[in-house]
C-alpha cells in the first residue's frame, strides 16, 4: 500500500492543529520575537532576521518528522 496519501493527510492535520494553536496561543507565545532574533533599525529601514525562531521551528519539525517515521515503520 502506498504511504504517501496517509502521510499527506497526517501532515495536513498536523498543519491545521499547529495553525489553530498559533492563532489562539499567539498572544501568549511570542514566536517570531524571541531573544536572539536579529533586528536592525536605522531611520526608516528595518531589517529583521529571526535566527532563534528558525532554530526552534527546525527542532520542532525535526521531532515531528522523527515521530512520524517511527509510526510509518
Amino acid at each position: 500500500m502506498n504511504h504517501v496519501p496517509k502521510f499527506l493527510v497526517g501532515a495536513g492535520i498536523v498543519l491545521i492543529v499547529i495553525g489553530l494553536l498559533w492563532m489562539f496561543l499567539g498572544r501568549f507565545i511570542n514566536l517570531g520575537r524571541l531573544p536572539g532574533d536579529i533586528v536592525i533599525e536605522k531611520g526608516s529601514f528595518k531589517f529583521y532576521f529571526p535566527v532563534v525562531t528558525c532554530i526552534v521551528i527546525s527542532v520542532v519539525l525535526s521531532v515531528i518528522a522523527y515521530i512520524a517515521r517511527q509510526f510509518m515503520k
